[in-house]
C-alpha cells in the first residue's frame, strides 16, 4: 500500500539463518515455508513439547505455552521426553506454581500415560502426519515397536496415505535421537500399544462428513463415536461420502451434499443410528 508508506520503510530480505539458533536455513522447492535445519533448534524443541501436551495430542492439562517455556527457561526440560522425570520440588518453587500446582501437573502427566497409541503417534509431530493419518497408523501397526520398522512399499499400500506422508514417516524413525526419545517414553509406561476401541461394526464402509455445531456433541466426541462402530470421517464432501451429519450454521458442505443427493442427518438421527 504505497499510500501508507512513511519513508521509514526498509527493503526486507529472506533470512539465511535461523532467528533462534542461527543454523542455516532450508527451502524446499515443493513448498513455500523456509525451515531450520537444527533439529536440536530451541524454538522447534519448544514448539515439540507445546505440540506434545496439546488437547488432542496427549492432553496434558495445565501444561500451556508459558509453563513449557518457564520450564525450558530454567533447565527443566528440553524434549518431551523430560516430562516424565521433572523434578516438582523445584517446580513447586517457580513463580506462579506453588506446591499444588506442581501436583497438578504430576497428576496430569502421569495420566498422559494412558494415552491410546494413536494419541502418542500423533504427539510426537512427525511432519505431515495429522491425527487421522496417527490413527490409521496405531490401527494398521498395532504397535510403537512395529510401524518403527515398516517400509516405504508398506506405507504407500496404506489407503490414503501419499509419497510425501510415507516418506515423513521413513525418515522420523530413521533418526537416532528420535528412536533414543521413543525408548526414554517407552521406559516411563506410556502406551506403545493400539487399545481396542470398538463398540461395534454398523457404521462399517460409511464414510461420514461432519458440519455445523451440534447440540450436545462436540466434534471429536462424534467422530470417535464413528470411528469405534467401522464408520470414518472425512473433511470434504464427494461422491463417496454416506452420510453427512448437520448441525446448525452447516455452511458449504450441506450445500454440497443436497446437490449431491446424498443423506443428510442431524444428531437425534445419528445418535439412533448407533442404537
Amino acid at each position: 500500500d504505497k499510500s501508507a508508506r512513511t519513508g521509514n520503510e526498509k527493503e526486507f530480505f529472506m533470512p539465511t539463518r535461523c532467528p533462534s539458533c542461527f543454523e542455516e536455513l532450508f527451502s524446499d522447492v515443493s513448498e513455500a515455508a523456509l525451515r531450520c535445519t537444527n533439529s536440536s533448534c530451541p524454538a522447534q524443541c519448544e514448539k515439540n513439547i507445546i505440540h506434545f501436551a496439546s488437547r488432542n495430542a496427549m492432553n496434558i492439562e495445565g501444561l500451556g505455552e508459558a509453563l513449557v517455556a518457564t520450564l525450558i527457561e530454567n533447565k527443566l526440560i528440553s524434549n518431551c521426553a523430560d516430562l516424565y522425570e521433572l523434578d516438582y520440588e523445584k517446580i513447586a518453587k517457580l513463580d506462579g506454581m506453588g506446591k499444588k500446582s506442581a501436583e497438578n501437573l504430576r497428576a496430569a502427566i502421569e495420566k498422559s500415560k494412558e494415552a491410546d497409541l494413536s494419541k502418542l503417534i500423533f504427539a510426537l509431530g512427525i511432519p505431515n502426519v495429522g491425527e487421522k493419518a496417527a490413527k490409521t497408523l496405531a490401527a494398521k501397526f498395532g504397535t510403537l515397536d512395529r510401524l518403527q520398522e515398516t517400509t516405504y512399499d508398506e506405507l504407500i499400500s496404506i489407503q490414503d496415505f501419499g509419497s510425501i506422508m510415507a516418506q515423513s514417516v521413513i525418515d522420523y524413525f530413521s533418526l537416532e535421537k528420535n528412536r533414543l526419545l521413543l525408548d526414554r517414553l517407552r521406559s516411563y509406561g506410556l502406551k506403545t500399544e493400539a487399545q481396542n476401541n470398538a463398540l461395534g461394526t454398523q457404521l462399517e464402509n460409511m464414510t461420514f462428513v461432519l458440519t455445523g455445531t451440534l447440540p450436545t456433541l462436540t466434534r471429536a466426541e462424534a467422530t470417535q463415536m464413528i470411528e469405534q462402530r467401522g464408520g470414518k470421517c472425512s473433511q470434504s464432501v464427494s461422491k463417496k461420502t454416506s452420510i453427512v451429519l448437520a448441525g446448525e450454521d452447516a455452511g458449504s458442505k450441506l450445500i454440497k451434499a443436497k446437490e449431491l443427493q446424498i443423506k443428510i442427518i442431524d444428531e437425534a438421527e445419528f445418535l439412533a443410528m448407533l442404537e
